[in-house]
């Protein structure tokens, strides 16, 4: 839809009192600068040229990851939003339209860009500016409109007089330019202003003098041109869109009970006839199939959950969770672990680079690492899979229709073959073949009097003593 794309994230951020460059603190899945360009998509540009200062290399990192076409243009001083433009389309030759904006507005839509362009187009305009009604108009641009409706220009507020700071139409830091007329006023750019700098802002009147024909487009929401430029602001865009993305949610068939105490990244994919239940953080590249139910006070972290899984109050990152699966309470997925349908981990569990088969289960209080396990095998509770040697990381394979019994140790490499079982309280090191029973504890043994001998005057004492007297006391009776 459009020829070429200038992205301004040069800025210091000095207000956001931070090592991170600004354009890359992150809300919702992505950084301010990620949520930019992928509102950016929808219009197709032949070209994005990122404008970056503070933070270089940090800056040109990312926009490697998350948008490898992407030009980055360097501005070595900042001397204002002119000369960022005047840098970035050096030595660029075009005949379309060039889209220029900020690159710390992370709510600006798609679909309010795409109508931009679209009334930039019908009403054939060499230049357009996206305005909105801001109820608190303090340190915008105004816009000023001639008595044919159409902009005239936009002061600075620095520049606005008392009755222009009365205005409550601001300028977001959205233009659209004929390309052609954009590169003859960026040229012409003085620095006659309070700051001493060159504002993209003259264009416009520049372009309106030579007989252009400049509009001001209003954005019906304004808190989508909204700025990022501190920690304060950072949070309140980030509420915003948490209550957008729970909103198209909603929209879309899922249930979520609480939205105000529900963050969802913008990156989540989840079907409809999912239940969210309150206090849930569901992240990054996390998909959620339909019938599943999540919560209360759960966080999922680039997870696959399949069709009807249930996942309480638990912390799962980097896992796929099967069809019917029940997780939690309390319980930890850590990366690559796999659970299969109907499979089972519950309370006080944690799991890691591990896989559980179909309908077995992991019910309470174990630790299971790097594990392979069958299908309908059970874990009793206390189990821990010892995989570490201290140097390595060591493989347990338990087969099919196991029965590990409570408090077993299994120190890895070890296999448990299909049907065995375990005693509880056993330390397993050797391999236990089918169908067997492995007993790995010594024979208990009593010695009688220690408590007497070692403990003398304390409670436990005074117990047994107590205890000895009355037994002999009834045997005495008898």
């Amino acid at each position: 839809m459009i020829d070429q794309a200038i992205v301004l994230a040069a800025g210091e951020g000095t207000r956001m009192k931070s090592q991170t460059p600004k354009v890359l603190h992150s809300i919702a899945g992505r950084t301010l600068l990620g949520h930019v360009l992928n509102s950016l998509d929808s219009l197709n540009p032949k070209s994005i040229r990122v404008v970056v200062g503070s933070g270089r290399e940090e800056v040109e990192s990312h926009l490697a990851q998350i948008a490898p076409d992407a030009i980055a243009v360097f501005q070595a001083e900042r001397n204002g939003t002119g000369h960022a433009v005047q840098i970035a389309i050096d030595g660029v030759k075009s005949n379309g339209l060039a889209l220029i904006l900020a690159g710390d507005t992370p709510m600006l839509s798609a679909s309010t860009l795409q109508e931009f362009v679209a009334a930039h187009r019908a009403g054939k305009f060499t230049a357009s500016v996206m305005t909105a009604e801001h109820p608190d108009p303090s340190g915008y641009g105004r816009i000023i409109r001639g008595d044919d409706g159409l902009l005239l220009k936009i002061v600075e507020e620095r520049d606005a007089t008392d009755d222009q700071k009365l205005i409550f139409e601001v300028n977001s830091g959205v233009y659209l330019f004929d390309f052609a007329a954009l590169s003859n006023a960026i040229s012409k750019l003085k620095r006659d202003n309070a700051q001493g700098e060159l504002y993209l802002t003259d264009a416009i009147q520049i372009i309106r003098e030579n007989g252009g024909k400049v509009a001001a487009i209003l954005c019906e929401d304004f808190t989508e041109t909204l700025g990022v430029n501190d920690r304060i602001q950072l949070a309140e865009a980030a509420a915003i869109l948490r209550d957008r993305v729970a909103e198209r949610h909603m929209r879309n068939g899922v249930t979520i009970l609480d939205p105000g105490s529900t963050w969802i990244d913008d990156t989540v994919a989840i079907a409809p006839d999912v239940t969210i239940l309150p206090g849930c953080a569901i992240l990054g590249s996390t998909a959620i199939a339909s019938g599943a139910v999540i919560g209360p006070r759960t966080t999922l972290q680039d997870c696959a959950v399949n069709s009807g899984a249930v996942v309480r109050e638990s912390n799962c990152t980097g896992s796929e969770i099967g069809a019917n699966a029940n997780v939690g309470p309390f319980t930890f997925l850590r990366a690559g672990t796999v659970l299969a349908n109907d499979s089972k981990a519950g309370a006080f569990v944690e799991i890691k680079n591990s896989q559980v088969g179909t309908g077995s289960k992991v019910p309470h209080l174990s630790y299971v690492g790097d594990a392979e396990i069958g299908v309908d095998s059970n874990i009793g509770a206390a189990t821990v899979f010892v995989n570490y040697d201290g140097i390595n990381k060591h493989r347990t394979v338990v087969g099919d229709a196991v029965r590990i019994g409570s408090d077993t140790m299994l120190v890895a490499p070890v296999v448990i073959g299909d049907g065995a079982y375990t005693a509880a309280g056993s330390v397993i090191t050797d391999d236990v073949p089918a169908g067997a029973m492995a007993v790995g504890r010594a024979k208990q043994r009593n010695i009688l009097g220690w408590v007497r001998l070692k403990r003398s005057g304390t409670g436990s004492d005074i117990a047994a003593t107590k205890a000895t007297e009355n037994t002999t006391t009834e045997t005495e009776q008898k």
